[in-house]
């Protein structure tokens, strides 16, 4: 099944060259108007918004934590296994080494 795509892309000075020759397609001064309940009728009334129902007070973002500098000698094959999954092969590492700390501490 084929999707339509809707996404169109611009560059930042296609966007501002845009925006000075008023062709922004948002009415940024109706929305400016609208009260609480109109604005939660527009969003409810979006197919898009369909099923998506988030309490945004709720919502907290977790910042990864700085990963520190290791240099660490390991097996050759080990790390060339590592490498042939491509980029991110250091994550993938970190992703290995995180779930065997997870598990011992579990235990």
């Amino acid at each position: 099944m084929t999707r339509k795509a809707r996404i169109a892309r611009y560059t930042d000075d296609q966007l501002r060259t845009m925006c000075e020759r008023g062709e922004d397609k948002s009415d940024w001064t109706q929305a400016a108007g609208m009260t609480e309940s109109e604005i939660e009728a527009a969003i409810a009334s979006d197919p898009d918004e369909a099923g998506m129902d988030v309490d945004w007070s709720t919502v907290s973002v977790d910042l990864p934590q700085p990963k520190e500098i290791l240099n660490m000698r390991i097996d050759a094959d080990v790390l060339q296994f590592f490498r042939s999954q491509g980029k991110g092969y250091q994550t993938k590492i970190n992703a290995v080494l995180r779930s065997y700390v997870d598990q011992k501490h579990s235990v």
